[in-house]
């Protein structure tokens, strides 16, 4: 069943075609400044260039061998394209000024952080580095029904969206709106 969930998620539903991003209207110009932070596993870079091609993309891996365990990021790591100039950094350090970012993507990756803290710290770092008027915008499975009856146990390995929402407003966001991308994926966009 996982296999199948994970088939019609990535490969048949138009998750990589992007068309769920090109619905919320970002800005593309020359003036702009995107992130795309991953756990080292990046199939989205390329594609997000693609979509916003004027914006400048840069883009970081935040994994930690010592604190970012899950075997599934591990092996995954060892596949994955590697963006042109991914910079490593620490989940609690983005090395860009305040208000310099307009849009933070964080997909399929953040629920490699496994510890609350380290995941309101992390947000907190993206709140300081977005513009006013930026977007962090996160794609997840949830800790939900219709993941536990695709995935059963393995379900554990995401969070609730109470936990993600939890975080987003202890890291200082006040607009956090969920969209359901298929019944298995979340999309949520904050400011």
């Amino acid at each position: 069943m996982p296999l199948i969930v994970s088939a019609y998620v990535y490969d048949f539903s138009g998750f990589y075609h992007f068309d769920w991003l090109k619905k919320i209207n970002l800005d593309d110009s020359k003036q702009n400044l995107n992130l795309n932070i991953n756990a080292g596993f990046d199939e989205t870079s390329y594609i997000i260039k693609n979509v916003l091609p004027k914006s400048e993309l840069q883009v970081y891996d935040f994994y930690n061998a010592k604190q970012h365990t899950e075997p599934a990021i591990i092996r995954a790591r060892k596949v994955s394209l590697v963006y042109p100039n991914t910079e490593q950094i620490k989940s609690n350090t983005i090395p860009l000024s305040d208000n310099s970012v307009n849009n933070i993507f964080l997909l399929s990756a953040i629920h490699e952080i496994r510890k609350q803290d380290e995941k309101i710290q992390f947000l907190k770092e993206c709140r300081r580095v977005c513009k006013p008027n930026g977007n962090v915008i996160m794609v997840e499975h949830l800790r939900d029904l219709p993941n536990f009856f695709a995935f059963t146990i393995g379900f554990t390995h995401f969070f609730s969206k109470t936990t993600w929402v939890k975080a987003f407003k202890e890291a200082g966001f006040t607009s956090i709106n969920e969209t359901k991308f298929t019944p298995f994926m979340s999309i949520f966009e904050s400011k």
